[in-house]
């Protein structure tokens, strides 16, 4: 779980954000263009939803609004559950509280880095969960080199490649769809502001002046753009991958 402090910051700011904006977005992008039509259940699992701002977003695309949250932390859950009208359970994806095959899709945002999460154990939840043809999403930091004050103090203990990703991917069961990093354009003002010069304490969860807003936004529009069109972008600050559970798992 967060300090508090970063939970309250994450609920002040995800809305309003550009670098939330361009997630939410690719996320729901993504989730139109992969979202199985032909399974018995139709439910999307938002796991470890935080204060819940993609939930409420992915519950305008999913159908019937069949979409429910999970968090480890009891506050995060409330507000969460404020925030996106939706059931929120409080639980971690190192063992789901869910039956098997619940799920159509599974979502989850920069989850299997964070130090309280066995990567290996929650892909095997997540893989319990979904239905045969389910859907898992995911988004990740990316490059260990890349490590900062920032993953410091939302208790990021691991970033990864796409390779690595796709690999781990693989050894849990799933076929990779689609894996692409993100955040091109602005990736050298992430590792100057990141790296080589004196940052303020905790994260870079805060509010930016409206013309910080303004370019980024653009930025990220235009690597949306691309991706929407099946381009595969060759490095950025995040790591997006999309796996299907295979179907006939004893073929």
């Amino acid at each position: 779980m967060l300090e508090r402090e970063e939970y309250d910051r994450l609920r002040q700011v995800e809305d309003r954000m550009w670098w939330f904006a361009a997630l939410h977005a690719n996320l729901a992008m993504l989730y139109r263009r992969t979202m199985p039509r032909h399974l018995p259940t139709k439910w999307l699992l938002d796991a470890g939803c935080g204060t819940g701002g993609l939930l409420a977003r992915l519950r305008e695309c999913a159908p019937e609004g069949e979409t429910v949250g999970l968090d480890a932390d009891e506050t995060a859950c409330r507000w969460a559950a404020e925030k996106s009208a939706r059931p929120i359970c409080n639980g971690s994806v190192n063992a789901l509280p869910f039956t098997d095959a619940a799920f159509a899709t599974i979502v989850s945002v920069d989850v299997l880095c964070h130090r309280d999460v066995d990567e290996r154990r929650a892909l095997a939840q997540f893989h319990r969960c979904l239905a045969a043809g389910g859907v898992l999403i995911l988004n990740l930091p990316a490059y260990r080199w890349l490590m900062s004050r920032h993953d410091a103090a939302v208790y990021n203990a691991r970033r990864y490649t796409r390779g690595e990703l796709a690999r781990l991917l693989r050894t849990a069961g799933f076929r990779l769809v689609f894996a692409s990093y993100w955040n091109m354009v602005l990736f050298p003002l992430m590792v100057a502001t990141r790296n080589l010069l004196p940052g303020s304490d905790g994260s870079d969860v805060k509010p930016q002046p409206a013309v910080t807003e303004t370019v980024c936004r653009a930025a990220t529009a235009f690597e949306r753009v691309l991706l929407r069109a099946g381009f595969r972008l060759p490095f950025g600050g995040s790591v997006l991958a999309v796996a299907a559970k295979i179907e006939c798992e004893n073929a």
